[in-house]
C-alpha cells in the first residue's frame, strides 16, 4: 500500500507508555516507517454531538527508536470518521467509561468509521466469559457469584483459581489449593460476599512452563508464542506481575486451537486477538488491548508489528 493513511489510536496517556514493552508503540512505529499520520487520543477526549461524534486528537511525530519515542505536533478536534482508521488501544479494567467508549465508537462506525478492534465485538467479547464459546478447549470452569458452588467446585477439583471478569494483569487473581486455610476469606473478597461473579477454574500445573500468550492477526497465528514463566514463589504467569517472557514455536494443539477460532473472531471485526493457552488449555480470549509484540521481536526476531499493520493496511483497502 503506497498511499498515506491517517490513524487514530485511542490509548491511555501518552507519557504513561513504555516503548520497552508496549504494543501500541510498535504498531505506531511500523506505520510512521510506512509514512503514515499517526494521531493520539484518550477515551475521555471522545464526545458525541448531533449525531456525531469527535476527538480531541493530537497529531505525534514517532522516533523510530529509544524511550522518548514521541513528540506532539498538533491538536485538533475531528470527527472520528476524518480518519481512515481507529484502533481502539485503551487497556482494561473494562468499567463503565470503557463501555461508554464502545457506544460512542460504535455510533462512529455508523457513520463510516473503521475501527478495529469492532467496538460492537469488544462488548461481545468478555476476555474471560468469551472462552464460554469454545469450551471444549477450557479447563473446567466455573461461573458464578455464589461462594458455596465455588466451596463445591474447589472440593471437586482440589486446586482451583479464582479471577475477577473485568481485571487484567492477573491482579485479583487466586489460588486456592487443596486444605487451603484462606478459601473462606477469598470466597468473601473476590465474590464480595456473593454480589460479583467471578470465575473459578482448575489449576493447570502446565503453569510452570509458562502461560503462553497466542496472536492472531486476522485469524492468523503469529508462528511464536510468549510464554510467560512465573517467577519464583508465584503462580500468575503475567508479565505485569513479574512472569518471565520466553518465547517459542507454536506447538501442535497451539495451532489447532488458532485454526478453530481465528477465522470466526476475524469475521466480528477482532483484528488483533491474544489467546493465552497453558499446557493444552484456553483459559481467556484477549480482544481490547492484546500485547506481546516487543517481546516476541526482541526474543525471535519475527516482527508482530509488520504482520499487524499489512493486515491492517488490507482491511483499509477493502
Amino acid at each position: 500500500m503506497t498511499s498515506e493513511v491517517s490513524a487514530l489510536f485511542v490509548v491511555d496517556p501518552l507519557d504513561e507508555m513504555k516503548e520497552s514493552k508496549d504494543s501500541s508503540i510498535a504498531m505506531m512505529r511500523e506505520m510512521a516507517r510506512r509514512g503514515h499520520r499517526i494521531w493520539a487520543c484518550e477515551i475521555g477526549s471522545l464526545a458525541w454531538r448531533e449525531g456525531v461524534v469527535q476527538a480531541v486528537a493530537t497529531r505525534l511525530d514517532i522516533a523510530p527508536q529509544g524511550p522518548q519515542w514521541f513528540a506532539r505536533l498538533e491538536v485538533v478536534r475531528s470527527p472520528l470518521e476524518g480518519f481512515d482508521v481507529v484502533l481502539m488501544r485503551k487497556d482494561p479494567p473494562f468499567d463503565i467509561e470503557y463501555l461508554v467508549a464502545t457506544y460512542l465508537l460504535e455510533a462512529a462506525v455508523r457513520r463510516g468509521a473503521r475501527v478495529f478492534n469492532d467496538p460492537r465485538a469488544l462488548r461481545d467479547h468478555n476476555e474471560k466469559l468469551a472462552i464460554a464459546e469454545f469450551a471444549h478447549y477450557a479447563p473446567p470452569t466455573l461461573v458464578t457469584r455464589d461462594p458455596e458452588a465455588i466451596r463445591e467446585f474447589h472440593g471437586e477439583h482440589g486446586d482451583i483459581v479464582i479471577k475477577p471478569l473485568d481485571g487484567m494483569g492477573g491482579r485479583g487473581v487466586f489460588r486456592v489449593a487443596a486444605q487451603d486455610p484462606n478459601l473462606g476469606v477469598i470466597l468473601e473478597t473476590t465474590t464480595a460476599g456473593g454480589l460479583r461473579t467471578v470465575m473459578a477454574q482448575r489449576f493447570i500445573p502446565e503453569i510452570a512452563a509458562g502461560d503462553k500468550r497466542i496472536l492472531l492477526v486476522a485469524g492468523r497465528p503469529v508462528p511464536y508464542a510468549l510464554a510467560r514463566l512465573p517467577r519464583p514463589g508465584e503462580s500468575r504467569g503475567n508479565l505485569a506481575a513479574g512472569a518471565i517472557p520466553h518465547a517459542q514455536p507454536l506447538s501442535e494443539r497451539d495451532r489447532a486451537i488458532a485454526a478453530a477460532l481465528g477465522p470466526a473472531l476475524a469475521d466480528r471485526g477482532l483484528l488483533l486477538v491474544g489467546l493465552d493457552v497453558i499446557g493444552d488449555y484456553l483459559t481467556e480470549i484477549n480482544v481490547t488491548s492484546p500485547t506481546c509484540f516487543v517481546e516476541i521481536k526482541r526474543e525471535t526476531g519475527f516482527n508482530v508489528a509488520v504482520m499487524f499493520v499489512e493486515a491492517l493496511e488490507r482491511q483499509i483497502l477493502q
